[in-house]
């Protein structure tokens, strides 16, 4: 019976003793040196990809937003967002895509929707859109709805509003553009993009300067 306890009483410390090396190995030290590397190497990145302007965090480069004014760049469409609905305490968005299929009659009439605005909005006195040239990514939203990038094709076509509004000469809005767009990744990866949060800052940027 005193073996029986003994080597219960050992079994038990050595597995309170496992427990508590453990605990410490990847519940403290592991997080801290992940924190710690990632802190050193890819600051940024670790803090979330954050954009500052005027000395203040505006946003991610990684999440889209919504909401800008006809002054500024616009995304993608956002059809897929939803509001939570589970604790209306917090007003957290929810992300998600709209789940219609491409002969689904209301993602139609949003698409039919949609791709007259950007005709109205980006035509200006002396260039008119035509709705042959709206890309894609100006009439429909991404997967998750928070896609923080638009095609240079989209950009460009917003150029000359922007330019307008913004009393900018169309070529300073162009380069402008030009200077924010991104390739594809390693070369071949995705496709060419603008990311629309960091454009609209340079935006604003410029607007200042003139």
């Amino acid at each position: 019976m005193n073996n029986s306890l003994t080597n219960t009483a050992r079994l038990l410390g050595a597995g309170l003793r496992a427990l508590l090396v453990l605990t410490v190995l990847t519940g403290v030290i592991y997080p801290m040196a992940v924190t710690g590397v990632a802190q050193a190497l890819f600051s940024n990145k670790a803090n979330g990809s954050e954009i500052k302007a005027d000395g203040k965090v505006v946003g991610s480069s990684l999440i889209g937003q919504q909401g800008y004014g006809l002054d500024y760049f616009q995304p993608r469409p956002a059809n897929g967002l939803g509001v939570n609905s589970v604790n209306t305490q917090y007003k957290l968005i929810l992300s998600g895509a709209t789940n219609r299929s491409g002969d689904n009659a209301d993602l139609i009439k949003w698409v039919k929707e949609a791709k007259a605005k950007v005709v109205k909005d980006n035509s200006t006195a002396g260039y008119t859109v035509n709705p042959s040239d709206v890309p894609a990514d100006a009439v429909t939203s991404s997967g998750s709805g928070l896609d923080p990038d638009i095609s240079p094709a989209y950009a460009d076509l917003q150029v000359h509003r922007v330019a307008e509004r913004n009393g900018l000469s169309v070529a300073q809005v162009d380069k402008l553009v030009r200077d924010h767009t991104d390739g594809r990744t390693l070369g071949f990866i995705g496709e060419p993009r603008v990311n629309v949060l960091q454009l609209n800052v340079a935006l604003k940027e410029l607007t200042k300067k003139g």
